[in-house]
């Protein structure tokens, strides 16, 4: 019995070899007969490189998560699932987009609402054609894993500049790492290409929501985005989190000073888990899906990566790639939007690094009571923090060059002159009803940046400066600090007037301070209304109109950690002998109510007072930091 076994499973081993033998010759004769892809000819084995290897790999993977992506695109805008051509290998294909309309603009003025030629992109465009889809998720997919190339890689990628002052973006060895993409850069373009990191006091999935909430995002960063809107979103992502989700969207991004025009861009942004605690967001533009609009600045693969740390702590590292028409900038600007600080991955960093230390301060429950002033009570606290929120964010929309404003230049020669607009206040709460005037100015001061901070900020030096006051004494009756730097803070300010109508003048400011700028902005608060906000009240209905300063350094400081620009077609020049060297760029703005009456006509008179008003606010802050940092 055994030895018939033996022999049966004998008998079974030999088909099996047989089988096995008469299928390797197929595969051998098919081998032999293989014919190469590309160009038809016969193809040898062993002739594909592991590069080839890889990239097949590669391409199969990004293939699946683009098939996911648009599966989930699908399921949640009620399309049926679109089919698209594969991605192709690096080497035979380039998506080639964004090619066309660029570089015959010559950037000559369009009457009306922009002064600098650039139609209003964001009011114009609207959301992806279904045909557009499948290309957007491809782009999407294809820039997510650029990103993190970009955060990750060292050199030869990204080159350390001989002084330590940061890094460069070697351009070639992008085009030879990154073949497909967007296309090349259009004629009259500059390249700008920055990447920071920083550990900031807030944990991964608050981030990432910050990022995916264009209302959040608009808030958190209002001196950097001055408008922004989702267009479409083509996936929430799965699992109740922001893990593959996608949106179509519009943001401008601004330099608090009429003098530096705005960039506005039309993108996409992908949201992606890599890992446990590790997440990633991204923006590409999608230009080429609008190819009549003029479009002068566009983001390549840019955003940042969130590694989640212990104790609610999140290390962040930024990556900013844009290409830009900076020829509109003013001179005194040129040599801080050259280095980077101005647009780039630091500034952004920076902000987000203050604006969490100071949503941590409107969370602290824990507050000590012991200084005269200190407000103590949570509530109090919370109401305080958003009114000044919303003062900050209402003074950085009004202050820079947005398309959404029409600045009118007043007579005068230089970078100093005085822009005013006006604005009608209706059946806002949060404004006082009437014709509002915005007067804003630009110049530059040969002290450092924390110089001119301090002396604004300071309540001890208000009566310098600040005409409205009469000279009268200024004391601080409330105070919450809100981060490390001791010139982050909110103030509640008392102006103790010889003139008795002013008896009860209060004055709420913000000043808030980073390594790429500082704001002092203040505004007339009435004495009833702030006392329903101290404690806990609803500070929404308290009337505000924000004045005051964006403080912002002449250019890259020495030995400090400043991305630079790898830029060989700088036009324009700098901003003459000193600037750059370690000086301020000042921004003065107010916004007085000329009149209670919406429908009412602006006076010229009302025009002349304010621009007389500003012209003697920047002599008077020219005059006293000249003599206290002489």
């Amino acid at each position: 019995m055994k030895s018939q076994h033996e022999r049966h499973e004998n008998t079974n081993l030999r088909n099996e070899n047989e089988k096995l033998r008469a299928e390797n010759v197929r595969y051998k004769e098919a081998l032999t007969n293989a014919t190469c892809p590309n160009c038809g000819g016969p193809a040898a084995i062993g002739e594909m490189s592991f590069d080839e290897q890889h990239l097949r790999i590669e391409n199969v993977r990004l293939r699946e998560e683009i098939d996911r992506i648009s599966g989930i695109a699908a399921k949640y805008v009620g399309k049926p699932m679109l089919s698209y051509p594969h991605l192709s290998s690096a080497s035979s294909r380039s998506l080639d987009l964004g090619v066309g309309s660029y570089g015959t603009q010559t950037g000559g003025n369009i009457p009306g609402e922009n002064i600098y030629g650039a139609a209003d992109l964001l009011r114009s465009v609207s959301g992806p054609t279904d045909a557009d889809k499948p290309m957007i998720i491809e782009l999407a997919v294809a820039a997510m894993e650029e990103l993190i190339r970009m955060a990750q890689s060292g050199e030869p990628l990204w080159i350390s500049c001989s002084d330590s002052s940061g890094e460069i973006l070697s351009e070639e060895e992008y085009v030879r790492t990154f073949p497909r993409g967007i296309g090349p850069k259009p004629l009259g373009f500059k390249s700008e290409a920055s990447r920071e990191s920083a550990v900031v006091i807030m944990n991964h999935v608050n981030l990432v929501e910050i990022l995916m909430d264009v209302d959040q995002w608009s808030s958190v960063f209002a001196s950097i985005v001055s408008r922004a809107m989702t267009l479409e979103v083509l996936s929430t992502g799965v699992a109740g989190n922001y893990n593959g989700a996608l949106q179509v969207m519009t943001a401008e991004f601004q330099v608090p000073s009429p003098l530096v025009p705005t960039r506005e861009n039309y993108f996409v942004r992908y949201c992606k888990q890599h890992g446990e605690g590790i997440w990633a967001v991204v923006d590409v533009s999608l230009d080429n899906l609008r190819p009549t609009s003029v479009s002068r600045c566009r983001r390549r693969p840019s955003g940042c990566l969130i590694q989640e740390l212990p104790n609610g702590y999140s290390k962040v590292t930024w990556v900013e790639h844009v290409e830009v028409d900076d020829r509109s900038v003013h001179n005194i600007y040129k040599p801080l939007v050259n280095s980077g600080l101005a647009f780039g991955a630091k500034r952004w960093v920076a902000t987000l690094d203050r604006q969490c230390e100071r949503l941590a301060s409107v969370m602290a429950n824990s507050i000590a009571a012991g200084d005269v002033g200190v407000i103590s009570s949570p509530k109090g606290r919370k109401s305080m923090l958003k009114l000044a929120e919303r003062m900050l964010m209402s003074f950085c929309s009004g202050v820079g060059a947005s398309t959404a404003h029409t600045w009118t230049t007043l007579s005068g020669s230089g970078a100093d002159d005085v822009r005013v607009m006006t604005r009608k206040s209706m059946d806002d709460p949060g404004r006082p009803p009437g014709i509002v005037l915005s007067a804003a100015t630009s110049f530059w001061l040969p002290v450092p940046p924390k110089t001119v901070f301090d002396f604004l900020r300071d309540e001890n030096s208000r009566s310098e400066w600040d005409i409205l006051s009469n000279g009268g004494l200024v004391q601080e009756m409330a105070h919450i600090a809100n981060g490390r730097d001791p010139g982050n803070s909110v103030s509640l300010l008392r102006v103790n007037s010889a003139n008795s109508s002013q008896s009860n003048m209060l004055i709420l400011q913000e000043s808030c301070s980073d390594s790429t700028g500082s704001f002092v902005v203040y505004a007339p608060v009435d004495i009833i209304a702030m006392n329903v906000v101290l404690s806990g009240g609803d500070p929404d209905y308290v009337a505000l109109l924000p004045s005051g300063f964006a403080i912002l350094p002449d250019g890259p400081e020495n030995n400090n950690n400043i991305i630079k620009n790898n830029n060989n077609n700088d036009e324009g020049g700098s901003g003459g002998p000193d600037v750059g060297n370690g000086g301020s760029l000042l921004t003065v703005a107010f916004q007085i109510l000329v009149d209670s009456v919406p429908t009412a006509k602006l006076s010229l008179g009302s025009v002349a007072t304010v621009n007389s008003l500003i012209k003697c606010t920047v002599e008077r802050i020219k005059g006293a930091v000249s003599c206290d940092g002489a």
